[in-house]
């Protein structure tokens, strides 16, 4: 795939795979930090046009071809400032992620319908919500945080709530259910150091509050990178063992024991 190509035209998954294999470069490099570079590569894998994947590798350096130096300063002018801090990102590290403004809605409400909070949103210190004949999702994976310790109050009634939580994040469970279900199974779980605490608190009747932990959609991607990488090196090395020549197999001769 070029600058070149025609931009409306469909992309192969061979095209796809080229523009991982970059990605994959820039980011053993440095070119790339791990955000950009799980951005960059679910924007790849979703892509459905040359005119979709082009941006991606544009400012990164085609392999084979090799990088221009960086031009010196000439004699007598003074060398241009250079500052090698690296300012922090929102790189997903929980000190980023806790302590912002309550700006989203502390409660939510399903009466025969739905709601999500889901994405970037901020999660207030306390979220209070409520579901009958309908459902609810709170979705923490990629949300910031109000406190250090949040508290979700769910309440159940012939309805179901289901909260989702990153790996890291330790889980409190203080609810209970009647003819109904407040699952717990998440407790208990290793934290990530300061990380912040979820409590997750309320009442289930004849319906259920649910917890699940899950990777989100970019983490996801990256490990089934991972390992489809691993597949595609296992097999190049099957590839490279030197296969056995009619040459080294030797007939047994005239001294050779014989069996039986």
């Amino acid at each position: 795939m070029t600058d070149d190509a025609v931009p409306e035209l469909r992309a192969s998954d061979a095209d796809r795979d080229r523009v991982a294999e970059i990605l994959r470069d820039a980011l053993a490099e440095g070119r790339l930090d791990m955000e950009e570079f799980e951005e960059r590569l679910e924007a790849a894998y979703r892509a459905r046009t040359y005119g979709e994947l082009t941006p991606l590798t544009r400012d990164l350096p085609v392999p084979g071809v090799p990088v221009p130096p960086v031009p010196l300063a000439s004699a007598g002018q003074p060398h241009p400032s250079v500052d090698l801090r690296k300012e922090p990102v929102a790189d997903g590290s929980w000190a980023s992620r806790i302590g912002h403004d309550e700006h989203s809605s502390s409660w939510a409400v399903a009466v025969m319908s739905g709601f999500q909070r889901r994405g970037r949103w901020t999660m207030p210190r306390r979220f209070t919500c409520f579901a009958f004949w309908g459902g609810g999702e709170i979705d923490l994976r990629e949300a910031d945080f109000a406190a250090g310790e949040v508290q979700i109050n769910c309440v159940a009634i012939m309805g179901g709530l289901h909260v989702i939580v990153p790996p890291g994040i330790p889980v409190v469970v203080r609810g209970i259910g009647v003819m109904g279900g407040f699952d717990s199974r998440e407790e208990g779980v290793q934290g990530d150091p300061g990380a912040p605490r979820v409590v997750v608190s309320g009442f289930a009747f004849w319906g259920g509050v649910g917890i699940e932990r899950k990777v989100t959609k970019a983490e996801r991607q990256r490990l089934k990178e991972e390992r489809r990488q691993e597949k595609l090196d296992r097999r190049a090395a099957g590839r490279e063992l030197p296969a056995s020549s009619p040459a080294d197999v030797h007939p047994p001769g005239p001294d050779s024991p014989r069996r039986g």
